[in-house]
């Protein structure tokens, strides 16, 4: 049988570049693995000179972003593409983290013949609501990234994007950013991470929920993080019981690791043993 490839779709403001660490594991594994980047990020993302240092942040409010006008239906058309040619070389493990949950789950609806697994690491995975219902739902109301709105940089709607701050030097903000990201992690693992993270995030996250008659004929499994304060465990609950009500005969297999919401992407040895199983299952 033929080695499945992992597909790896990141989350909000972020990029193909923070899987490295996990593909590098996956490779020691014998997996073979590709990582996206959506439509306006990587090396595609905007980087005003206004977001160096030292900072204009004037500037790096009325600075254009490559990233407006595109959104959710984009992201799912350039990973279903992708998808598409790797598929051709064998099976697809398709692997998403938090915001990519939402196009994860925009390619199981639209091709379920081309993903063979869908794996949810502390993802969106809308099924009764849209991601703005699920974010103002009791099951979010503990999520520290409540707490962040001072690192929005631009007016959204002027700028036609999200544009987030993520060098600024607030202490408070930037305390509260690591509680909810990566309160696991070092100082250094925190500011590495940020390092990694891109300016500019579309607006359009999409409305699109998991479709019973495609979506819901695929394997998949839930990765529960169970450190998370940034998608609380009892959102991401919901999420599973949700779906698993929806085709009580394709229910998730549920994992559990007791890491952040990004110290998975940073610390990824238990993830990747993980992702591995699945293969050898």
């Amino acid at each position: 049988m033929t080695a499945p490839t992992f597909v790896f779709v990141h989350g909000a403001a972020s990029n193909s570049f923070t899987w490295a660490p996990m593909q590098r594991e996956l490779a020691l594994r014998g997996h073979r693995s590709l990582a996206v980047d959506l439509p306006g990020h990587g090396f595609g993302a905007t980087f005003p000179a206004a977001y160096q240092a030292p900072q204009d942040l004037a500037g790096l409010a009325t600075a254009p972003s490559a990233i407006a006008g595109i959104g959710h239906a984009d992201n799912v058309a350039h990973v279903l593409d992708v998808v598409k040619r790797v598929r051709e070389h064998g099976p697809v493990i398709l692997v998403g983290h938090s915001r990519g949950g939402v196009t994860l789950t925009g390619v199981g609806n639209a091709a379920p013949e081309l993903v063979d697994r869908l794996v949810y690491i502390s993802a969106w995975c809308c099924v009764d609501d849209t991601p703005a219902g699920y974010q103002t739902s009791a099951e979010n109301a503990s999520s520290a990234l409540s707490g962040i709105g001072g690192l929005i940089a631009a007016n959204p709607a002027e700028l036609g994007a999200l544009r987030f701050n993520w060098r600024t030097a607030d202490a408070e903000l930037l305390a509260t950013l690591r509680e909810a990201m990566l309160a696991d992690g070092t100082d250094d693992e925190f500011h590495g991470y940020l390092n990694t993270l891109e300016p500019d995030e579309s607006l359009d996250a999409g409305e699109e929920r998991v479709n019973a008659k495609t979506w819901g004929r695929i394997p998949r499994t839930y990765v529960r993080l169970t450190a998370d304060r940034s998608i609380p465990v009892a959102l991401q609950d919901r999420f599973i019981a949700e779906a698993d009500a929806l085709t009580p005969g394709n229910r998730f297999d549920v994992r559990s690791l007791d890491i952040s919401h990004a110290g998975v992407l940073v610390r990824p040895g238990e993830a990747a043993a993980l992702l591995s199983s699945l293969v050898q299952a």
